[in-house]
């Protein structure tokens, strides 16, 4: 295509930002070139205009296919930093593109050591699995085994985090991967793994001799063992335990034997695995589980008794396990249940200890349950908070009389205080955009409208990437959750229907068939956009 316009040699993405969202303003304003210019990129815009249509009209002008090429271009004028480079190699692995992550390589082989804010390395990207990985299709949906062993050939060091995630996330290709490279230490929860049955044998034996059993480690391994269905393996560590605590024996023995207490921890080990295994006792696992099991099936009355019967699960020790059940309960909306776990005054009243249950609670649409933990973990004061809440005053006091955002220290709002929330979105460095953006959507999660539409007269985007856990749009999130009125007024602003996410390339109707089973939704969806296309016509 002829680019109407050419980028300066020394020009600045953040002007070319602002030039999208001018454009957004005077085509609303009824300005004669604006309209000129979109309707010369898109004879038929969506109304109201969106900032991504802008950001697309730009993009063409300049001579690009989309904003993402103009992106890339720009950066490359204004200095290729190392930061960019990663980024561009994430891409690359996200593709499972090994020729272009390769071509990266060679021009910036400093990429092989290179660690990002968080401290995870290419490597740990291309094997990191952000759910459950415990079959064949969801591994090669959450990692790129490829890419991982051009980077473990080219050099790349595995670290620690890199073996350990895969532990948690039940990553059995990546592990034999590592194992076969020669990078993977033979230690008892690395040789449980992998279901080495001699190995465990070996370095229990070892232990034995040494008399310096590390109770810790081979309760990981048993639990690891279980995870991954290697049950000769988790029989003899397990003996091992009961050896060490021979309470664990009794209690054993009186619920389900030695054998049926393996069975039981195997089938449930996609819950117990990933979510739930914190190097706990194999008993408490056990529990942790059950107690989980009562709030996915709303049996108030045996979640009590698993309350009573286990009262050590309660005190300052247990906090974590505590926040565990209760974020759960929240994720399952399950008041009830929190009301329950507080009756019993657990540790984690008193402690106060780090948790996302306040998140959650917003992100997925369920700000009513706010009353049962803010006399835990009090509200923060932000734009964010103040939206999903439904605190029309308090955001309004976060945008002068102009209506441009005065936000003070972005540190203070999240999700910019919140780096694990940023790496799953990629949104690093944060920005006064995302803030918005995350108002939008909780505001729109728990269905504050009229906040929603006052956002977006002040900039926020309606096609924003945001979603719980990878890059996607709000419109997969009401997908996924049955959110009604919020995926009809996202639609009746304009929100991009044909977006996909991140890592499965779906769309929002997508979401609703293949991930929630929720056909109602789905053909909702079809119908809206079925609507949308004939009104475009």
């Amino acid at each position: 295509m002829s680019p109407s316009k050419f980028l300066p040699s020394h020009p600045s993405f953040e002007s070319i930002r602002k030039q999208a969202k001018k454009l957004v303003r005077q085509f609303a304003a009824g300005d004669p070139d604006a309209l000129a210019r979109v309707h010369a990129q898109l004879p038929a815009p969506i109304l109201p205009l969106s900032l991504r249509d802008a950001q697309l009209v730009l993009a063409r002008e300049y001579g690009f296919a989309g904003w993402q090429d103009l992106r890339a271009a720009v950066i490359r004028l204004e200095g290729k930093s190392l930061e960019w480079v990663a980024a561009e190699a994430e891409r690359a692995i996200h593709g499972n593109n090994v020729e272009q992550l390769a071509q990266l390589i060679q021009e910036y082989p400093a990429l092989l050591s290179w660690r990002g804010d968080s401290g995870e390395s290419l490597l740990g990207f291309a094997t990191g699995s952000f759910g459950d990985s415990g079959d064949p299709y969801r591994e090669q949906m959450f990692t790129r085994l490829e890419c991982a062993e051009f980077l473990l050939d080219s050099g790349a060091i595995a670290n620690p985090a890199i073996w350990e995630g895969a532990i948690r996330a039940r990553a059995k290709g990546v592990l034999q991967l590592l194992s076969r490279k020669g990078v993977l230490p033979r230690s008892l929860d690395t040789l449980a793994a992998l279901g080495d049955y001699d190995g465990v044998r070996d370095c229990l034996d070892a232990s034995r001799a040494r008399t310096i059993d590390d109770a810790a480690a081979i309760t990981q391994a048993f639990l690891t063992a279980c995870m991954f269905d290697h049950r000769a393996v988790a029989a003899l560590t397990l003996d091992r335990c009961i050896e060490l605590d021979p309470a664990l024996g009794e209690r054993v023995e009186k619920w389900r034997g030695r054998n049926g207490f393996v069975d039981y921890l195997a089938e449930h080990a996609p819950q117990c695995g990933h979510s739930w295994q914190t190097s706990v006792s194999p008993w408490q696992t056990v529990v942790m589980n059950e107690l989980r099991l009562a709030i996915d099936e709303d049996n108030l009355q045996e979640f009590t008794r698993w309350l009573q019967q286990e009262p050590d699960l309660l005190g300052e020790s247990q906090v974590a396990q505590q926040v565990k059940i209760l974020e759960h309960a929240v994720l399952k909306d399950r008041g009830p249940f929190i009301t329950r776990l507080l009756e019993f005054a657990p540790g984690l009243a008193m402690r106060r200890p780090p948790s996302s249950a306040l998140e959650f609670a917003l992100e997925y649409g369920r700000a009513h349950l706010l009353p049962l933990l803010t006399p835990i973990w009090p509200l923060p004061d932000d734009l964010c908070h103040a939206a999903g809440v439904g605190d029309f005053a308090r955001v309004k006091g976060w945008f002068d009389e102009a209506g441009h955002p005065r936000l003070g220290s972005l540190g203070q709002h999240h999700p910019t205080n919140n780096p694990s929330a940023l790496r799953n979105l990629h949104w690093t460095p944060a920005n006064a955009q995302h803030v918005l953006d995350v108002a939008l959507a909780w505001a729109c999660m728990n269905r504050h409208f009229e906040i929603a539409s006052f956002l977006l007269e002040r900039g926020a985007n309606v096609n924003t990437n945001w979603s719980t856990h990878e890059p996607a749009s709000m419109l997969h999130e009401c997908a996924i959750r049955g959110n009604y009125e919020a995926a009809q007024f996202l639609i009746d602003h304009g929100i991009d229907m044909t977006t996909r996410d991140y890592r499965w390339n779906a769309t929002a109707e997508g979401w609703a068939y293949h991930a929630a089973k929720d056909k109602n939704m789905a053909e909702f969806l079809a119908r809206a956009e079925n609507a949308r296309k004939t009104q475009s016509v």
